[in-house]
């Protein structure tokens, strides 16, 4: 399992463009990854679109976004064309990355027990060190009146890491 303050794994994967991303690019700025379990699924989209409104603040904080699932580069194009997402998607079919990184394991649903995706951020620091991680994540949680949405708070974390 991953902590704050440890080496990120290394990783190597491809983008919705057939762009090679590694944990290597990453250096020397912010980097959040978000494992999300499918493509075109209603809480993956809401997670999608949400880390898409806020790209740019994320973009002014020296951070790149990627998500991460299991689907193909071909589900990714689809995806990020069907919902005009801003952000590049990466795919692990083989669930190496997100296993190292502690998202695909056991999870549990109506008392029955399987293998899955467990939705989780991270944030790797530019020295290639964890620097914030969430695990089991709500895309969206309602708070009385207000909705307060998981990339907000991946992004008020970031700004709290790079204020001098």
């Amino acid at each position: 399992m991953i902590a704050v303050g440890q080496k990120a794994p290394e990783f190597s994967l491809m983008d919705q463009n057939g762009e090679e991303i590694s944990l290597h690019s990453c250096r020397g700025r912010f980097t959040v990854l978000y494992f999300y379990p499918k493509d075109n699924t209603s809480g993956c989209t809401k997670e999608a679109v949400d880390f898409t409104q806020l790209r740019e603040r994320f973009e002014d904080l020296g951070a790149a976004v990627y998500g991460v699932s299991p689907d193909s580069t071909a589900s990714h194009v689809s995806f990020v064309s069907k919902h005009a997402l801003g952000i590049s998607l990466l795919s692990d079919p083989s669930k190496e990355t997100l296993r190292a990184y502690g998202a695909f394991g056991i999870k549990k649903n109506y008392g029955k027990e399987y293998e899955g995706v467990i939705r989780s951020t991270v944030i790797i620091a530019p020295d290639l060190t964890i620097a914030a991680l969430w695990s089991s994540v709500k895309v969206q949680v309602k708070k009385g009146d207000t909705v307060v949405k998981h990339a907000e708070k991946v992004l008020e974390k970031l700004g709290e890491m790079t204020v001098l």
